[in-house]
């Protein structure tokens, strides 16, 4: 038998899903029939791909099929996208990766407003840190994501698309509500250097070390804490202070404060697709629904009108 797209579609699905079971409920197929299925595409390239272990993991050879068999998918999602843009009919599954703060703080109001501006379109979420991220979209582990502080789009590649700025996503200082400075209107970044500092060593770090060395300080975390949710849990605990985005605000406990901080400093988010090969067609429909939800909640906002929360 010729090696044929449900074959492809069973490798990739567990590669990402990490086993034939998880795989086969993605899919909605039995475990047998993706087993057959991978099984038959071996037998076409006489080698294996996978080795079958907890989680599954790809062989030397899987490992190089696998971003041609990511393009060969991509290509056929895209010729059926196309034609259900072209009738008006707009469906499919968009892989949306993203850090785990614009995860948990952007995300969720995003999902909420999508399956009611687009319910033929389903988002599946991917979250990873930014170098994952960029990576996940490029090899066609994800068809989009939300990328922070992307560089230009790079003329003359098959999509040179700067994507839609979704947030200018401001940094705040995280304190106790008992710390001495939770009551003022903000906090200069110099009158925390006595405090215990707190930092997530992941895209962040960076732009922290940066703000530090404006400040006039000294970079010198006395932890580092990998989960925003321990992250936050320890400043709870009265163990330090730390900064984080305001994207966080939705996720911060009452017995906390996030407040403007000095030196200033923001970064953007920005909802984009692969520069090395064609957009999922979907996408720009996500995209344009995206922004039209973020302009409406920033005018309500400034109109001072309740926002629900999560509406990112």
């Amino acid at each position: 038998m010729p090696l044929n797209l449900p074959q492809l579609r069973a490798f990739l699905a567990v590669v990402d899903a990490g086993g034939f079971s998880a795989a086969a409920a993605d899919l909605g197929m039995s475990q047998s029939a993706v087993s057959h299925a991978v099984a038959s595409l071996e037998r076409e390239l006489a080698a294996p791909l996978l080795i079958r272990a907890h989680p599954v993991r790809t062989t030397a050879l899987g490992e190089r099929v696998l971003p041609h068999a990511r393009m060969a998918l991509s290509a056929v999602r895209s010729v059926e996208e196309i034609a259900a843009d072209a009738s008006g009919t707009m469906t499919g599954t968009v892989r949306l990766a993203a850090t785990p703060t614009v995860c948990q703080g952007l995300v969720p109001g995003l999902l909420r407003h999508w399956r009611e501006d687009q319910p033929r379109i389903t988002v599946r979420v991917f979250e990873g840190d930014s170098g994952e991220v960029a990576a996940w979209l490029e090899d066609g582990t994800a068809d989009a994501a939300i990328l922070i502080d992307p560089p230009p789009a790079t003329a003359g590649r098959p999509c040179a698309d700067p994507g839609i700025q979704l947030a200018t996503d401001e940094y705040r200082a995280l304190l106790p509500r008992d710390h001495p400075l939770a009551d003022e209107p903000g906090v200069d970044l110099r009158d925390l250097e006595d405090d215990p500092f707190l930092i997530s060593p992941n895209g962040c770090e960076a732009r922290v070390r940066t703000l530090h060395r404006r400040a006039g300080l000294r970079f010198s975390p006395t932890h580092r804490v990998r989960d925003l949710a321990t992250l936050i849990r320890m400043v709870q605990a009265g163990i330090g202070v730390t900064v984080l985005s305001e994207v966080s605000r939705s996720l911060i406990p009452a017995d906390l404060v996030l407040l403007p901080l000095t030196p200033r400093t923001s970064r953007r988010l920005v909802l984009t697709g692969p520069q090395a090969r064609p957009w999922h067609p979907a996408l720009r429909t996500l995209a344009e629904s995206a922004a039209g939800h973020l302009a409406h909640t920033a005018v309500r906002s400034a109109e001072g009108h309740p926002l629900p929360s999560g509406s990112g």
